[in-house]
């Protein structure tokens, strides 16, 4: 992986060898990894993908109804496939931009998947209060994970530690989509690739 700017450094010092083919965002659930990641591969006129999606596409259930028919250890097993196919399909020539679910960066076999494909990885650190109040908002899917305010802390408590090893660290409080992905583009200096759209008459 590149450089891991711990919290509070400054992540605008990291590095990024060159040439960077995908991007992806790591988080707990509510970060808002899917948003951003849409925001952000439309900047750059990039693939998107949110892993989730790929996996309740291959197995046509939720990632609830995954949960409740495999338990846990079969989602992870799924997820660590999906991730590794999708590593697999897409190379410099097809850069992506991909919102990977708030566990996936906690298993050491995905974090290493990362770490051999030289891409880096951004952390959206939201505040854990703002992350609940986005997960029981009326609309959002069923998350699996989700339980009471007590338990949702210590999970989150539990997974901060990985998700500080990412090679970036985005703090998205007070800030909007476009805000977030704009730093990312500042960050892994990445001006000279945002697509100019044509203006319209």
């Amino acid at each position: 992986m590149t450089e891991n700017p711990a919290s509070g450094r400054d992540s605008s010092r990291t590095v990024v060898r060159s040439p960077l083919c995908g991007i992806f965002l790591v988080g707990f659930m509510g970060a808002g990894k899917t948003s951003v990641g849409r925001a952000l591969a439309e900047k750059l006129a990039w693939d998107f993908e949110d892993l989730d999606t790929r996996i309740e596409a291959r197995e046509r259930l939720t990632v609830a109804e995954i949960f409740r028919k495999h338990g846990e250890s079969g989602f992870r097993e799924r997820e660590h496939v999906a991730l590794r196919t999708l590593l697999e399909e897409h190379d410099s020539t097809s850069p992506i931009v991909v919102a990977l679910g708030g566990g996936a960066f906690v298993q050491p076999e995905n974090m290493s998947l990362l770490s051999l494909a030289e891409r880096p990885s951004v952390f959206l650190d939201t505040p854990v209060e703002d992350l609940w109040e986005r997960c029981k908002a009326p609309g959002e899917p069923e998350r699996p994970l989700r339980t009471d305010p007590v338990q949702f802390r210590a999970l989150h408590e539990r997974r901060l530690a990985h998700y500080e090893q990412a090679a970036i660290r985005i703090e998205t409080a007070g800030k909007t989509i476009q805000q977030i992905a704009e730093e990312i583009v500042q960050i892994l200096d990445l001006q000279s690739r945002v697509a100019h759209k044509e203006p319209t008459e």
